[in-house]
């Protein structure tokens, strides 16, 4: 009997020891990460038609393909009222950095809601204004603004951490399980679906719009790249290699032209940069790959032309071996009125405090409008999103161990982890795999920070099938890094995103 009781006793030990560790996993679930959303109704009137819509803003818990935790991914979607989600169109969009939020997007030209800037001029402290966005492609596709890992609310949970989406492969691969999780969760697989990355925002969708295709199963209907670079080496500068100050000339051409800087300025800009192009490509680049072999008389030839073309010194180019980069071309253009120019847009001047400064030290134009696009994004978010105000939106990747880890293997040459990033080949591939997808690729003139040359060399060594270069479709714009800004730019970039979502 006492061996029976010991026994049955032992039995009912064990079934509580078990009880309790599964209601320790319960519990553990159940402080697993929450998303939270915040959902509210509003209107717009766009082209003379009122549009009823839905803001969703919160966080998606990201999942690995193991269906573990992994981030909650901060967003804002805005979705038009009683629409047909298997016709409506969605775009997924995103800024670049790496390492910003989609503030800079959000509320400059994508969202119902717009800051008024005064542009190209300071704004000075708050007040400022938001106005309904005319400019919003909202009228033809639904919108989803994501905020990377780091930025926003977005940050790693379970046993990630913030490091591990600080890569390119890890931050395409994040983006794009987000999207998956998206459109799953909302029902809007059968969507027709566009991606619009701004800056390394380009980057990233190259590399985006191939991982969904060749992961998930997802072929994108088109790609909007704004501002693009999506191989790193044309803006590098790196030692020995010319191909930046190559692509790089045309907008300084573009800017000296901006700021009535050139000898001789040419009345009519497009084909004075056609004449730049030529000259890049032609008589400079040869120089340039001639090294310290180039003859005295070519390279007195080339001077002139850098002179006429860039509104620099002779000097200055001399001692400049014919090879400015851009920061120095950014200290050194307006150096006489002791002023710098912004990288993002060239036609912010800033007083230079370092008249002796090679470079510059920093971007005017972040001083111009960057306080008038936080203070007024977050007081929107707040009030009429409702966003939440117990945690801080992160408008850039602040964290001390932030460090963007470059490493692309789909981009490795010869010798692995010495070559540039760069997602080309990613775009390459899903243009190849899917025929369909179309690319719009919209460039500012002025825009220093991703020259437009740059871009067009890229698309003209992606190595397309002569079938496939059709799908590609650029547009200029006589404006700069964030196109939107200024506001003529602005209506013209709502007509061709809105024309090529339509067509696709």
């Amino acid at each position: 009997m006492k061996t029976r009781l010991f026994i049955s006793g032992l039995l009912l030990i064990l079934l509580n020891f078990s009880i309790n560790i599964n209601a320790q996993t319960v519990n553990n679930d159940s402080i697993a990460p929450k998303t939270s959303l915040s959902v509210t109704k509003h209107s717009i009137v766009i082209n003379g038609k009122q549009i009823n819509y839905t803001a969703t803003t919160g966080t998606l818990l990201l999942r690995t393909d193991k269906d573990e935790s992994s981030a909650l991914i901060g967003f804002t979607a805005y979705t038009k009222d009683g629409e047909n989600p298997v016709k409506r169109p969605i775009t997924f969009t995103y800024n670049g950095g790496p390492g910003s939020a989609s503030v800079w997007l959000h509320v400059g030209v994508i969202g119902p809601r717009r800051v008024v800037v005064n542009d190209p001029g300071t704004n000075g402290p708050a007040p400022y204004t938001m106005e309904d966005n005319q400019y919003s492609i909202l009228d033809v596709s639904d919108i989803v603004l994501i905020d990377p890992v780091g930025t926003g609310f977005s940050h790693a949970v379970g046993k990630s951490k913030n490091t591990d989406f600080w890569n390119v492969d890890a931050d395409i691969k994040s983006v794009s399980q987000f999207i998956r999780q998206y459109i799953t969760g909302n029902e809007r697989w059968n969507s027709p679906k566009f991606l619009l990355g701004e800056s390394y925002g380009t980057f990233r969708s190259a590399g985006v719009a191939n991982y969904l295709q060749e992961n998930y199963g997802i072929s994108a209907n088109g790609v909007m790249l704004l501002s693009s670079v999506l191989d790193i080496r044309t803006i590098a500068f790196q030692p020995g290699d010319d191909l930046s100050y190559v692509l790089n000339l045309p907008t300084y051409s573009a800017t000296a032209w901006y700021h009535n800087k050139l000898p001789n300025k040419p009345a009519n800009l497009t084909g004075f940069l056609q004449e730049v192009r030529d000259f890049s490509s032609g008589a400079y680049a040869t120089a340039l790959l001639k090294g310290d072999q180039l003859p005295a008389a070519e390279r007195e030839s080339i001077l002139t032309r850098l002179v006429a073309y860039t509104g620099l010194s002779r000097d200055f180019l001399d001692k400049a071996n014919l090879r400015v980069t851009e920061p120095q071309f950014a200290a050194e253009l307006l150096r006489d009125s002791s002023e710098i120019i912004g990288r993002l847009d060239s036609r912010y001047t800033e007083i230079n405090a370092h008249l002796l400064s090679e470079t510059t030290g920093n971007d005017p134009l972040s001083t111009g409008i960057m306080p008038a696009y936080i203070s007024a994004f977050m007081n929107y978010y707040t009030t009429e999103l409702k966003g939440d105000k117990d945690k801080t939106y992160n408008i850039f990747a602040t964290d001390p161990d932030f460090k963007w880890d470059w490493k692309h293997p789909r981009s490795y040459g010869l010798f692995g982890t010495g070559s540039t990033a760069s997602t080309s080949p990613d775009l390459l591939n899903a243009m190849t795999s899917n025929p369909k997808l179309k690319v719009l690729v919209m460039n500012g003139l002025f825009d220093l920070a991703t020259p437009f040359y740059g871009t067009e060399y890229t698309f003209s060594h992606l190595g397309l099938s002569p079938k496939l270069r059709k799908n590609v479709i650029f547009k200029y714009y006589e404006a700069w890094h964030m196109v939107y800004i200024h506001e003529p730019s602005a209506a013209i970039f709502k007509k061709d995103v809105a024309d090529f979502i339509s067509n696709n």
